[in-house]
């Protein structure tokens, strides 16, 4: 009876340590956007057609102009696992106002006109967005007065010229 009592002590802190490692995992993976980049190398989808602007493909499929999916960092979590754009959490558009899942905040509109304007939405307290202020959105995350954005927006990985590109375009949203 002693014997067998030792080894059901041995099954449940080896049960014990599995789950612990797991969970240990899990909220590395929450915590860590750099580990979640790596662990979850989307595959390229194939190069998108139909789209008049660089900017356009950007804003629609996350895609640049060589087909592959744009890196980012932060963001919802399935993001990671199916992808995604702007559109995906700002509408085709970019009026924005629904729920994206698992975040806590409504995404914002970010039509250009929008944007720029002195007045915004209830509870934002900062000066107009510039041209350069929505690309440092894009790119880190920040607010025109250099306040963090919410978590559940990436920070893109963008070259100089996809991020004029996609500006561009979000100036041609009504």
């Amino acid at each position: 009876m002693g014997q067998r009592a030792g080894w059901v002590l041995v099954i449940s802190m080896a049960v014990l340590v599995c789950f612990l490692v797991l969970g240990l995992c899990f909220i590395g993976l929450v915590v860590s956007p750099t580990l979640r980049t790596a662990i979850f190398r989307l595959p390229s989808p194939p190069p998108p057609r139909g789209y008049a602007t660089s900017g356009e493909r950007i804003y629609y499929t996350g895609v640049d102009e060589n087909g592959q999916r744009i890196r980012f960092e932060g963001g919802p979590m399935w993001l990671y696992m199916h992808g995604g754009s702007c559109v995906s959490c700002h509408g085709p558009d970019g009026r924005g106002g629904r729920p994206v899942m698992m975040g806590t905040e409504i995404p914002p509109d970010i039509r250009y006109h929008h944007l720029i304007e002195e007045e915004h939405e209830e509870g934002e307290e900062h000066p107009p967005y510039t041209d350069e202020t929505i690309k440092r959105a894009i790119t880190q995350g920040l607010n025109p007065a250099g306040e963090p954005l919410d978590y559940t927006m990436p920070r893109f990985r963008m070259t100089e010229e996809q991020l004029n590109d996609l500006l561009e375009f979000l100036k041609t949203l009504d």
